[in-house]
């Protein structure tokens, strides 16, 4: 018998404005993700990816339907108690990465856990071996400011992971990052499925990081019109000519 999933979507609708300027953006969309899957989602500008994270993350609530994450229905959750799951069961990382120059790398990872009320030396403790874990034990000291693209976003993925998330939302973590640097936090995130299994659910428009989760799906106007495993016997190759063919 299959485990309780980590996300479950059933006939959710998300609709933005009143009358001649309502717009679905979100259509009817089922969805159930498995503890320890790594999805991507591809799809062109305004078929919903985005709001897809932002339903999944609570973030925002559907028009209809129901959105459960490790069996909470959000819809039926306080604004206090959605704070509190977004806090222990969601990481979040964003293409802007979204950390504050003037503390350190370690400062950041370890500021989720002084805001839940943590001490300061179990959180500067946890942030560093945080940071152990994405391979910049030697840069926490650094401030923000100083590290690279690539550093920049692995402090941020540390920190979505601080806390130890049923889920890793990520929104383009490589849109604002070279070619090198965008391949070492992808090789990370696979990482982190395979050997600890991180629940992943990743939004890109790049079809050669789209082949490494373990499956794609793709939306379009507000609907999923393609949901495939990636298996191993399919290479990188043959998925992004099913992606971008000829």
């Amino acid at each position: 018998m299959n485990a309780q999933p980590a996300v479950e979507l059933q006939d959710v609708t998300k609709e933005f404005g009143t009358g001649e300027a309502r717009v679905e953006a979100l259509r009817k969309l089922d969805l159930t993700i498995q503890k320890g899957e790594f999805v991507a989602v591809m799809g062109p500008s305004g078929s919903g990816k985005s709001t897809l994270l932002h339903l999944i993350g609570g973030l925002d609530m559907p028009t209809s339907g129901q959105v459960r994450v490790a069996g909470e229905d959000l819809g039926q959750l306080s604004d206090q108690q959605l704070t509190l799951l977004r806090r222990r069961q969601f990481g979040f990382i964003f293409q802007s990465f979204n950390l504050l120059e003037e503390l350190t790398g370690e400062e950041n990872v370890a500021m989720p856990l002084l805001i839940a009320g943590e001490t300061s030396a179990s959180a500067q403790e946890r942030a560093a071996r945080g940071l152990r874990d994405v391979n910049l034990q030697d840069r926490g000291q650094q401030f923000a400011s100083d590290l690279s693209g690539g550093e920049q976003q692995r402090v941020a993925i540390a920190r979505a992971l601080i806390a130890q998330p049923l889920l890793l939302l990520a929104d383009e973590p490589t849109g604002n990052l070279d070619t090198k640097n965008s391949d070492q936090v992808m090789q990370l995130l696979r990482q982190l499925c395979d050997d600890s299994g991180q629940t992943i659910l990743m939004v890109t428009h790049e079809p050669r990081h789209a082949a490494m989760a373990d499956r794609l799906i793709h939306l379009r106007d507000g609907k999923i019109v393609d949901d495939q495993l990636l298996t191993e016997t399919r290479t990188y190759k043959e998925v992004i000519h099913d992606l971008m063919p000829d």
